[in-house]
C-alpha cells in the first residue's frame, strides 16, 4: 500500500554523501520538516536539471521554512557521492541501493527503459513528527514536481 498524505511516513536509514554515513528519517523528528526527493538516475538528465535546480535554489527555496531535503534514488551510494561531489549539491543524496525505502513509499518501477527496479520520480513532504503532508509521484520520469506547491505546504506547517 502506498505512503499517503496522513500516514506516517515509513522509517529508513540509507548511506549518504556528505559529512555523515547514513540519514535516517527518524534523526529529524521532532527537529524539522523533510522533503524528500525520489529520483530515477544520477547523471541523467532530467535528474541533473531537477537536483541542479534545487542546488541553485535551495537556499532561496527553503530558508525560513524549517526544512531538510534529502534527494534519493537506487543508485549505489559510490555513484551519488561522485555525482554530488561534481554538481556541488549542498544537500545529500542517498542510495537507496537495495529498493526497500522506494517500495516503501511505492515509487518504484519494476521496470523502465529496460531497467528493472528504478525510483519512479517523487516528492514527499513530512512534518517533525513524521507525518506525510504532501505525496507528488509521476510514471512519467520526464515531469518534474510542483516546487511551489512543496514550498506552500512547508510555509502552512510553518503556522
Amino acid at each position: 500500500m502506498a505512503a499517503q498524505v496522513g500516514d506516517k511516513a515509513p522509517d529508513f536509514r540509507l548511506p549518504a554523501t556528505g559529512p555523515e554515513e547514513t540519514i535516517s528519517l527518524g534523526q529529524f523528528r521532532g527537529k524539522k520538516n523533510v522533503v524528500l526527493y525520489f529520483f530515477p538516475f544520477a547523471f541523467s538528465s532530467v535528474c541533473t536539471q531537477e537536483m541542479c535546480a534545487l542546488r541553485d535554489t535551495y537556499n532561496e527555496q527553503f530558508s525560513g521554512l524549517d526544512a531538510q531535503v534529502l534527494g534519493i534514488s537506487v543508485d549505489s551510494p559510490f555513484t551519488l557521492r561522485a555525482w554530488a561531489e561534481q554538481q556541488k549539491f549542498d544537500f545529500p543524496l542517498l542510495s537507496d541501493f537495495n529498493k526497500e525505502v522506494a517500495k516503501a513509499y511505492d515509487v518504484y518501477y519494476d521496470e523502465l527503459m529496460n531497467l528493472r527496479g528504478v525510483a519512479k520520480r517523487a516528492a514527499f513532504v513530512i512534518d517533525k513528527d513524521g507525518v506525510i503532508r504532501y505525496r507528488w509521484v509521476t510514471d512519467d520520469p520526464k515531469v518534474l514536481p510542483d516546487q511551489e506547491a512543496i514550498r506552500r505546504v512547508l510555509a502552512d506547517l510553518q503556522g
